[in-house]
């Protein structure tokens, strides 16, 4: 297996992910096309950056675009899309694929739809290192072992030799984060990982991910719908509406929040012994669209 395209050194505070006016469209089924992401700018260093939004506001599709998964008819622009100076907008197919799952790693939304069925657990995470490293399948093998330790699983010899069905939703994701950090990325897109889990087991894989952003010192873009986990978990947030960042904010100040659909949200945010009659609603102004 080749190496993966030359990363130059780089000071600790330079970003590693540069996106500047990325925009993402599909075609419509009466003709033209539908902007899903529109002129999306942002940069990213080691660091905990949030994406939150409602449903349909662009915030996989940025997660999928700078990893290259945009579907077929999708077609994507950027005037820069830079990670650790490879430009990903002009690289090649193969270098797109030794970039991704080796230095950029995702972590889907659920993982009875990203883990496959017909095979163990051990055995995709152990396919993954050897796609992006040489190494014998024994040794390989060991390193699964270790990654689903790492990842707070308490037997992983056990958990190794499991079809996806036989797990739970909360071991099912962090064996998906393990699989993922196995080859060691400099960053790592998290598309709502903890939406189908419940609360407990959402601070488990939390905390993991916070572990090892600390330890490896990667990049984690960390996608979510939810405003109270992202303002407690991330560093910085972005707020995303119809395709664009409406605003961002450090998560300390998101209580601080100017935009309107921001503050929409947070009104939203249920808090212990305020009346909830009658419901909040969030109005949306065509404006905000344009």
């Amino acid at each position: 297996m080749n190496a993966p395209p030359h990363l130059p050194s780089r000071s600790p505070y330079d970003p590693m992910l540069v996106v500047e006016d990325l925009r993402v469209s599909f075609p419509r089924r009466g003709g033209g096309r539908t902007e899903a992401v529109r002129g999306v700018s942002f940069t990213l260093g080691r660091e905990r950056l949030g994406i939150v939004g409602e449903s349909g506001s662009g915030k996989s599709q940025t997660g999928r675009a700078i990893l290259g998964l945009t579907a077929p008819e999708g077609r994507v622009s950027a005037r820069r899309l830079m990670f650790n100076g490879v430009d990903l907008m002009h690289c090649t197919p193969r270098e797109r694929r030794l970039l991704r799952g080796g230095r950029i790693a995702m972590v889907l939304q659920d993982p009875k739809y990203s883990l496959n069925p017909v095979m163990t657990i051990g055995d995709q995470i152990v396919e993954t290192l050897r796609a992006h490293t040489r190494m014998s399948f024994s040794e390989a093998r060991t390193r699964a072992m270790a990654a689903l330790e790492s990842v707070q699983i308490d037997d992983p010899k056990r958990v190794y030799t499991l079809y996806p069905h036989e797990v739970s939703g909360g071991m099912g994701q962090r064996a998906m984060i393990a699989m993922m950090l196995i080859a060691n990325p400099d960053l790592l897109i998290a598309d709502e990982p903890t939406s189908a889990l419940d609360v407990t087991v959402q601070l488990q894989v939390l905390a993991v991910l916070d572990a090892l952003v600390v330890e490896r010192g990667m990049g984690l873009i960390f996608i979510s719908h939810d405003l109270r986990l992202v303002s407690t978990f991330c560093d910085r947030i972005l707020v995303m509406y119809a395709g664009q960042v409406v605003e961002e904010v450090s998560a300390g100040r998101l209580a601080d929040a100017k935009h309107p659909y921001t503050r929409g949200l947070l009104n939203c945010v249920p808090k212990l012994g305020a009346s909830v009659h009658p419901l909040p609603t969030l109005d949306r102004l065509p404006e905000w669209a344009l």
